[in-house]
């Protein structure tokens, strides 16, 4: 029996190491020596040294289209897989590829729920320089994200939509990947950013998937022609996994608002749906929102969605249903009419001009990199994080500027923080003397 087991070990260790000899190389995978690599990493079969092998081997010659699409696959089969259907055929989930002040998510469910079109999100805790969808609503006292399955469903079938912390039991074998690749230097390769996001989208079983792909100095990939090259690939992926999605690819070089940290955001949002809209928010928001009602069918007109969309904020029938999700997951809905209710910061500190001008460019980068040193990310996600801290833009791009006029406000806990704070700050806004042309955020829709 010994000799048998070490038999077994050997034939398994002599096959994953073929397969790191065929990466190596450049050749392709075939479908059953994926399964081969997700199975082993799932039994433990495969060490980590040999997985990290062969992400380096993929991260220098790629993957095609059909071994990121049977990627995707078995790392969706390593765990569980969600069934919606018994709450509607009709459901969107909507996922955003990381971005400074992205608080799109909280502005697009409300929307839809109060368009009567189901949604079920998962979502993460930020970690780096990008905010956390989960980290902002957790500023609101008492908001519960940890649910279970079983009460993730029975919320978006009673109110229409949840939000839940992303469960480990979803696409495990993405988890375990991507603590590898992110020790080992591998995490900014396409397929394996394409497999890691459609796997665990496909898994949350909705119907229509809408991916918000970012581009520029706040966003993970920097170029407009990468992004477009990434939303390509997991389209075709999700499309081949039997998802009706697309992929809307926006400009990240700015940050998205005004405010930026958590319960900052949560204002943004409260505002924003009370009717007191930016319009770099209400772009992105309503063009995500646009392509849902086309997937679903509700509104293949661009001027009707947007004009129904104004209705539900108009109305208060948006603002009415963020309000119930707050409440039906245990938040206190106080903070809708009293926002000293969230988490408040004990230093308030403005940020002086320093020439006259017009705001020609903010950059995202290092705004996100002075709302991380004031306490409102994390380096690894067992930090903690300061929900009060944030910065606020009074200035935005194309408005006017006097010397010494306020152009941001700082609120943070750490005093030491603040100088590193203001100077980057200083340095992200782009002053010029004259007024910059109007741009748009959108570059491509991908379907």
């Amino acid at each position: 029996m010994g000799f048998f087991y070490l038999f077994l070990e050997f034939g398994v260790y002599m096959k994953i190491i073929d397969i790191i000899e065929k990466k190596k190389k450049g050749g392709s995978l075939t479908e059953q020596e994926i399964k081969f690599f997700i199975d082993g990493i799932m039994n433990g079969s495969i060490e980590d040294y040999q997985t990290s092998a062969l992400l380096m081997a993929i991260y220098f010659n790629g993957m095609n289209i059909d071994e990121t699409t049977w990627l995707t696959k078995y790392m969706v089969e390593s765990g569980e897989i969600l069934d919606l259907s018994e709450i509607s055929k009709n459901i969107v989930d909507k996922h955003s590829t990381g971005g400074v002040g992205d608080k799109i998510t909280l502005m697009f469910l409300p929307l839809m729920a109060a368009a009567d079109i189901y949604t079920a999100k998962l979502s993460g805790r930020g970690l780096g320089h990008t905010g956390g969808t989960i980290d902002k609503l957790e500023s609101i006292p008492n908001f519960k994200t940890d649910l279970s399955i079983e009460e993730f469903k029975e919320k978006v079938k009673t109110h229409k939509t949840a939000i839940a912390a992303q469960t480990l039991s979803l696409a495990p074998a993405d988890g375990k990947l991507y603590a590898l690749r992110d020790v080992t230097s591998t995490v900014d390769i396409i397929p394996l950013i394409a497999s890691s996001v459609v796997s665990k989208k496909v898994a949350s079983g909705a119907d229509h998937i809408v991916l918000d792909v970012k581009y520029g100095s706040g966003a993970f990939l920097k170029t407009a022609q990468d992004a477009e090259k990434l939303s390509e690939i997991m389209v075709e992926v999700g499309k081949r996994l039997g998802r009706n999605i697309c992929a809307v690819i926006s400009s990240m070089n700015q940050p998205l608002g005004r405010a930026v940290g958590n319960s900052v955001e949560i204002q943004e949002v409260i505002e924003f749906l009370k009717g007191n809209i930016e319009s770099d928010l209400k772009e992105i928001t309503f063009t995500l929102a646009q392509t849902a009602f086309e997937k679903t069918g509700k509104f293949t007109s661009k001027e009707e969605g947007f004009k129904y969309l104004e209705d539900m904020i108009t109305s208060g029938k948006a603002l009415d249903k963020f309000k119930e999700i707050v409440e039906s997951q245990g938040g206190d809905i106080s903070i809708f009419d009293d926002y000293t209710k969230l988490p408040q910061a004990s230093i308030k500190y403005e940020v002086k001009a320093e020439k006259d001008g017009f705001v020609k460019n903010i950059d995202a980068l290092r705004i996100a990199k002075a709302c991380k040193n004031l306490g409102a990310g994390r380096e690894k996600k067992t930090d903690s994080i300061d929900y009060s801290a944030g910065i606020y833009l009074t200035q935005k791009y194309g408005e006017p500027v006097c010397n010494g006029e306020t152009i941001a406000v700082i609120y943070t806990n750490k005093e030491d923080s603040i100088k590193d704070a203001e100077n980057l700050v200083l340095e992200a806004f782009e002053i010029s003397e004259n007024e910059p042309e109007p741009i748009s955020l959108i570059y491509k829709i991908i379907h």
